[in-house]
């Protein structure tokens, strides 16, 4: 690039929040890869946001051993009287309710029998109640994604450093029973080495635009008058980076991304509200269609796709190739190529029972009853929390770091900064400052 173009590329990548240099890492600051805290003989929560999401989380701990749901926290009092009722049902206590002003959340913080906090709020706040949280002396486990800007990805990993708590990300995808099976197959060496990967979120949300005042759409359809670029990345990028081990021996290096044109909510408010209505008024720039290409340190290579506003089946995408085969979700397929001659080709096979029966993850085994009387999102929501208190409770390592957080999150601003400069790479952040260069890959855990 020209001294120019670079100058103008600068200025368009700060305005969306995607350029800030790498911080040093403090004196008071150590690096959480690999943290293991205390054990626990129970695990005590507190709950900011009892919305839709936070009330399943609500109903995933009221199932578990070696829990305590001490205080709930939301703008909305029949939201809470609903998850206290669903905790008192279960477990025949009502949490402590925590009710105000939108930082009545700090109310919740101050309180010393809490061990960990479930942050499930609108995206703008889950940095500053992160930060909060860590500070306060409790572990962060936050909704998707954790960050909007590249200032919030480094204010996470540095407050979780300063306070050698755990900032986890609820990223739920990777404790989904096929996503598991993949890790596993990956780690058994079926695929040979890694070379590409594709995720996604395709799914088609525009009637959440018909929430106004409250619900989901009421602040997340403003999004798409903000930002062009992918708003919603981690759903199919997470499990494609534990795949490839991110932050654990490789991590994203640049990326670049497209966008197609934004009509489709446009359209969507045309039919459906009336012409003076606030959502024909707004101006909708998020693409329809964004692909990242993200570029890994060891040369692999990443798309990602973000796409709530087309009519079209839901999907992950959630594809892992290497050297020898490749795998496909949506619907589920596998083609592997090992022993065959080299002109030979492989076909795929959609007959994935076998391949469940050989290569069903551990922890997928062990809590598949459990996730089955959840039900949420396939079992994955109970998995997911299931193995988290495990973890807490025994005081091992979590199975996704602040680093992952981060890093995960940043797809977000970096595209968008990226769409805003003609597609021009960029370069992710190293959140780990190096050490992902000696971190251990997540492995197959036990039970």
């Amino acid at each position: 690039m020209t001294r120019l173009d670079r100058r103008q590329f600068l200025i368009g990548a700060a305005a969306t929040g995607a350029i800030v240099a790498a911080p040093a890492r403090a004196a008071t600051q150590r690096s959480v890869a690999g943290l293991k805290a205390a054990p626990m003989d129970s695990v005590r929560f507190g709950i900011i946001g009892v919305g839709d999401r936070g009330y399943e989380h609500v109903r995933s701990l009221a199932m578990l051993d070696g829990v305590q749901i001490v205080a709930l926290c939301d703008l909305y009092e029949d939201l809470l009287e609903k998850s206290a009722s669903h905790v008192e049902a279960e477990r025949g206590y009502r949490p402590a309710l925590v009710h105000g002003d939108e930082h009545a959340y700090r109310t919740l913080l101050d309180r010393g029998d809490i061990d960990a906090v479930l942050i499930a709020t609108p995206w703008e706040w889950h940095v500053p109640m992160g930060v909060e949280t860590l500070a306060s002396g409790k572990h962060a486990f936050i909704e998707v994604p954790a960050a909007q800007t590249i200032e919030g990805c480094w204010a996470l990993v540095d407050a979780a450093e300063a306070a050698q708590k755990h900032c986890m990300m609820l990223e739920n995808c990777c404790y989904g029973r096929t996503e598991l099976m993949v890790l596993n197959m990956v780690r058994q060496g079926l695929f040979g080495d890694l070379t590409h990967g594709e995720g996604a979120y395709i799914h088609d949300l525009r009637w959440q635009m018909k929430d106004i005042k409250r619900g989901t759409g009421s602040w997340r359809t403003p999004w798409h008058t903000r930002r062009d670029g992918n708003l919603y990345p981690t759903h199919g990028l997470g499990p494609i980076a534990q795949y490839m081990n991110i932050n654990r021996g490789d991590r994203f290096d640049y990326l670049t991304s497209i966008s197609s044109p934004a009509l489709g909510r446009a359209a969507y408010a045309r039919a459906s509200f009336a012409p003076d209505h606030a959502r024909n008024k707004a101006a909708y720039v998020t693409g329809d269609m964004n692909t990242s290409l993200i570029k890994t340190k060891l040369g692999r290579s990443i798309m990602v796709q973000h796409d709530t506003t087309t009519a079209r089946p839901y999907s992950r995408l959630n594809l892992v190739q290497g050297t020898k085969g490749i795998f496909a979700g949506f619907p589920d397929r596998i083609a592997l190529g090992a022993g065959a001659g080299p002109d030979s080709h492989t076909e795929w096979q959609h007959d994935m029972e076998p391949w469940f029966d050989r290569y069903d993850h551990p922890l997928w085994r062990a809590s598949a009853e459990l996730a089955a009387r959840h039900g949420g999102h396939g079992g994955m929501d109970m998995v997911m929390m299931w193995r988290l208190v495990s973890c807490l409770r025994a005081g091992e390592a979590l199975d996704q770091s602040v680093y992952d957080a981060a890093a995960w999150s940043a797809i977000g601003p970096l595209s968008a900064a990226s769409v805003a400069n003609r597609s021009t790479s960029i370069d992710v952040p190293d959140f780990t400052r190096g050490g992902w260069q000696s971190a251990e890959p997540l492995g197959v855990v036990g039970v």
